[in-house]
């Protein structure tokens, strides 16, 4: 049922790239917000420029992840120790939560410009969820989650939202932890046996993989299906309308 097993009874979507056309928003935001530190790290240092990555770079460090971790996994990534810094600080503080603040306002202020558009073929498929009464999830490590899912005018598709901000008051590790989508398995009441995790992150798939959840649909929206696999995808797909296609009509 649904292009999978038929004991999953309850299903856990990512946001940004899986339900929606957002992760290269996130990707362009990573990329304006680190080029930035790193310009003004080379001329602090005299070191050498070298660019974000918006795809290497990105689907490594970042993709998947809460912005905190993303923020400390990049700059690890290039050898750079920062001061932690507090909720408080500025955007053009050097620290990691001044970086992720810059973040989160440059993607902010793109999904205001040019607004959220979901992918239709997951729109069909939340909707034959509902048709079927199999209760569904969002599992996202933004704390802009509903805003997003309001933009894209999704939001009432989904009986659970687990965001960062639920994930901050929880106590809840982010990606490639499974805790999130554990967490969201349990408030629907269905063993991580019986529920399905969709994600087009290598965290996130990691994560459902570590979850021992009874599907992970690993969505390939970037060419990037061997390293879906690699990292824990037990189906792969280019969008989840692929899954309908054995459905009657």
């Amino acid at each position: 049922m649904l292009g999978l097993p038929d004991d999953i009874r309850a299903f856990l979507f990512d946001l940004d790239g899986v339900l929606t056309q957002t992760a290269t928003v996130h990707a362009a935001a990573w990329k304006d917000t680190f080029d930035a530190f790193l310009r003004a790290e080379s001329a602090r240092t005299g070191g050498q420029f070298v660019p974000f990555d918006a795809v290497a770079d990105y689907d490594a460090h970042v993709d998947g992840r809460p912005r905190l971790d993303g923020t400390r996994a990049f700059l690890a990534s290039r050898g750079i120790e920062l001061p932690e810094g507090g909720d408080d600080d500025p955007p053009n503080a050097r620290t990691v939560h001044g970086i992720s603040r810059a973040k989160n306002e440059t993607v902010l202020r793109m999904i205001r410009e040019q607004g959220v558009q979901p992918y239709q073929g997951s729109v069909a498929y939340v909707r034959r969820l509902r048709e079927l009464g199999l209760p569904s999830a969002v599992v996202s490590s933004s704390a802009n989650c509903r805003d997003v899912l309001r933009s894209a005018g999704i939001e009432e598709l989904f009986d659970v939202i687990v965001d960062g901000i639920v994930a901050k008051r929880e106590g809840l590790p982010g990606k490639p932890a499974p805790d999130t989508y554990l967490y969201a398995a349990r408030t629907l009441g269905v063993e991580p046996v019986h529920a399905a995790v969709f994600e087009d992150a290598l965290a996130g798939v990691a994560s459902g993989r570590a979850g021992g959840f009874g599907a992970v649909v690993g969505v390939n929206r970037t060419g990037q299906a061997a390293e879906l696999r690699r990292d824990g995808a037990s189906v792969v797909v280019d969008d989840l309308a692929e899954l309908l296609a054995g459905e009657p009509s």
